[in-house]
């Protein structure tokens, strides 16, 4: 098999037979999801061993959810503590199908590149590590110890350590991204990129600045408390189902709920909430009902119009406020606990209500109903995703949102707070262990002190800079703990060219993806365990750790036998790699650590804060870790206060034709992974390449439903071409649209991202819509690549 290596196809296929747009569900969950989820778990993976892991995941003595990063509640938990999309990700890890050696001898790589997502998802389970060889044309079958040698050497060879990158994904534990960043950094660079780096680093440095440190400061049990409840570029009915269990019982004890986003989200308007079906009183009601309305206002700003939303809102209060002073704002708290209040006030003064208008698309009479809710409440959290944070101004819109806060005294107190919803399961978690590229010095220290050696201090490279440089040639190996990289990351071609200049990538995984088939001269695919499946090291079985979306400690202990004898754990693929490339005579004990994961743990309890004890803590039930703002009113920031933030409403003059796009997940999907090809929120059935528009815009534009056309984007010169997306009418802004990743993901430039956080713009990039020339061909051309099972 050694015909002459070909560029694979970086895109997901064209696949549009069967796409049908159709009545979207009126309420979130319900019945639909009971039986969905049925489907996917009883079916998929089988009645005794499906129910078995329902039953443990997310409890306190089995395994943390491989999907989303809501918290479980502190005390007694429900039988059933999952949600549909939860159940999706434990039975796509829990399938019986395996995709073996056999399988890659059976399929080149070009064979499978030309597969889409969901196809190669649904290969199965891969069983052994897996080489691609300059020049062949086909996956084959490699010992461990060949692997971990063949990627020594390539590090090895290198003139700086800084020639090679070392992604993250948010599924790795606490235990094995310690270990990680130990092992890159004893190699001698920082250049740890990670999928924090797309999602919530905007998060993250928003809240550094303001209140010194980059997480949320509630609680589950604030949502109890809590008088107003925004719920801000998020979408919960698919991408955080869990929490509207939590919505629905605050709405019921009285909170009002405002939804915040430019396109309806059935799950902020209603939810039928499935464990009523295991209550006899409330099954019948919940079937036939029309469900618990969540969201009290709907507000629907044009893309990236909140910063402009949210500076009306408080201008909106502070003409309240000088009308009737002491009235409005918490005048003690801002006094004793903030820095740059007046400069935020004369930056109110001066912003024109034209300005707020025009910007963020959102009428001043609908401001002013929203900041009397907001001036009404005694506590108010607010919520945010990606909808806020991978947009241009990202950060100074949550810094504005951390302006309203401050201005209620809404930190440090019971239903009140900061909460940036997190996305896949121990995201936080990583970046808390030390994968980042620029860990302060005072963290670095503590990590030389336990391990006697001196970590290099110059920042690495973060995930947009780490692709530029594997395009540039700096970097030439890249290795991926989790994850699926070239669908996760912007600029699709960009991206995928940057991989294949490198002499080596090599990814840690469960399943197969694209990122497999788009490589460097030489490829390694290594397979792992799963969140649900024992881990039996030296020491016996062992158990792992997670950090939730509130700061929570879950340990989480899989039951499930694993899906190949040849898998290993990622803490031991990371020790065997680190005494591979480090030598036989380093001296960290590797082999130690690989065999007994509390003594990682006690490593980690002597380098970061929070974590004292661990071993102990942890084996008694969850933890929280410290949160300075939330527990004793106290901010880490330069001024030794919460900072007010000031930032200019973003202007942006759009051409004719032009259009704001946003890039959203289907319901069917978590992150990259695609489970299936409806999106029944939206009404979209059997496909995915769909661009939703305004009824009027596709008028202006001649456009029909169902009609095929291309996207295109010229950021920086260059052409960037999504073709054959089946057009939508929606309820969106007009001049904005929205499709799903990572389909549109080339779209998305490398050179667009995010002041200060580097995170790219998939919530605001710029496109052109044309007719496809030839549907018909795009057509058929969707139907031949669409292949089969």
């Amino acid at each position: 098999m050694s015909k002459k290596q070909t560029p694979t196809s970086a895109q997901p296929p064209v696949e549009l037979a069967g796409t049908r747009l159709d009545k979207p569900s009126a309420a979130a969950a319900g019945l639909t999801a009971v039986v969905k989820t049925n489907s996917y778990v009883v079916m998929g993976v089988g009645p005794i061993k499906g129910t078995k892991l329902l039953l443990d995941v997310n409890q306190k003595d089995g395994f943390d959810c491989q999907s989303c990063a809501w918290p479980s509640p502190d005390g007694e938990r429900h039988t059933f503590e999952f949600c549909e999309n939860g159940a999706k990700a434990i039975a796509d890890e829990a399938t019986p199908k395996r995709c073996t050696p056999e399988f890659f001898a059976q399929h080149s790589v070009e064979e499978l590149a030309a597969k889409g997502d969901y196809w190669l998802n649904r290969q199965g389970r891969l069983t052994h590590p897996m080489v691609l060889k300059p020049g062949e044309t086909h996956y084959a079958p490699i010992a461990w110890d060949e692997a971990f040698a063949l990627i020594a050497q390539e590090l090895q060879a290198l003139g700086s350590p800084d020639e090679a990158a070392f992604y993250t994904s948010g599924r790795t534990s606490n235990e094995a991204a310690f270990l990680y960043q130990l092992f890159v950094r004893q190699f001698g660079t920082n250049n740890l990129p990670d999928c924090s780096n797309m999602c919530h680093e905007s998060s993250g440095t928003a809240l550094g600045e303001t209140i010194g440190i980059g997480k949320g400061t509630v609680k589950l049990d604030d949502f109890e408390k809590a008088e107003v409840i925004f719920i801000i570029g998020q979408n919960p009915g698919t991408n955080h189902p869990r929490m509207l269990s939590s919505l629905e019982e605050a709405k019921k004890r009285g909170a009002t709920i405002i939804s915040v986003n430019p396109l309806p989200e059935v799950g902020s308007e209603r939810f039928k909430n499935p464990q009523h079906f295991m209550n006899p009183l409330k099954a019948l009601p919940t079937l036939l009902g029309e469900g618990a309305r969540l969201s009290d206002i709907w507000v629907q700003p044009r893309i990236n119009g909140d910063l402009a939303l949210f500076k009306g809102i408080m201008k909106e209060m502070l003409a309240a406020e000088e009308a009737a002073p002491g009235t409005v704002f918490d005048h003690d708290f801002i006094r004793r606990h903030t820095h740059g209040y007046d400069e935020l006030v004369a930056d109110l003064h001066a912003t024109a209500w034209s300005d707020i208008v025009e910007s963020s698309g959102v009428g001043r009479e609908q401001i002013k109903q929203v900041a009397e809710v907001a001036m009404r409440s005694k506590a108010t959290i607010c919520c945010w995703a990606m909808g806020l944070t991978q947009q241009p101004n990202a950060v100074e819109t949550i810094q504005s949102i951390v302006n309203l806060l401050l201005l209620r005294g809404d930190l440090g107190k019971p239903g009140a707070g900061a909460c940036p919803v997190r996305g896949h399961s121990n995201v936080q978690g990583d970046r808390t262990m030390g994968i980042f590229e620029k860990m302060p010095d005072w963290w670095l220290d503590r990590l030389d002190a336990e391990f006697a050696f001196k970590s290099p201090r110059a920042h690495g490279l973060d995930t947009v800079d780490a692709i530029k440089a594997m395009h540039a040639g700096r970097v030439k190996v890249f290795l991926a703990m989790g994850g699926n990289f070239l669908s996760a990351t912007p600029d699709t071609e960009f991206t995928a060219e940057a991989l294949r200049r490198c002499n080596l990538t090599a990814h840690v995984s469960t399943k197969l993806n694209r990122a497999h088939l788009v490589h460097g001269r030489t490829a390694l695919i290594l397979p792992c365990l799963g969140r649900s499946e024992r881990d039996v090291q030296a020491a016996g079985e062992q158990f792992v750790t997670v950090e939730d979306s509130m700061g929570i400690i879950n340990p989480s202990r899989g039951k499930a036998e694993p899906a190949s004898s040849h898998l290993l754990s990622e803490p031991a693929i990371v020790c065997r790699l680190a005494r591979a490339t480090l030598g036989a005579d380093h001296p960290i004990a590797w082999e130690d650590l690989a065999g007994d994961y509390g003594r990682i743990r006690d490593h980690i309890a002597r380098v970061v804060p929070g974590f004292e004890n661990f071993n102990t803590r942890i084996r008694e039930g969850i933890f929280y870790l410290p949160n300075a703002p939330r527990d004793a009113r106290e901010w880490r920031t330069a001024t030794k206060r919460a900072n007010f933030s000031v930032a200019p409403i973003p202007r942006r003059e759009f051409a004719p034709g032009e259009y704001v796009m946003m890039t959203i997940r289907t319901h069917d999907q978590f992150n990259t992974t695609v489970y299936g090809l409806d999106d029944r929120y939206r009404g979209v059935f059997g496909g995915r390449r769909v661009v939703f528009m305004h009824e009027e815009d596709m008028r202006a534009a001649g456009l029909q439903q169902g009609q095929l056309v291309d996207l295109f984007n010229h950021h920086g010169g260059v052409e960037r071409v999504a073709e054959a997306f089946m057009v939508a009418p929606y309820r969106i802004p007009r001049g904005c649209v929205a499709t799903y990743f990572p389909e549109a993901n080339v779209l998305v430039p490398i050179g667009s991202v995010a002041n200060k956080s580097n995170t790219p713009t998939s919530k605001f990039v710029v496109i052109t819509i044309k007719p496809t020339l030839d549907p018909a061909a795009a057509l058929r051309r969707g139907q031949t690549e669409a292949g089969g099972e």
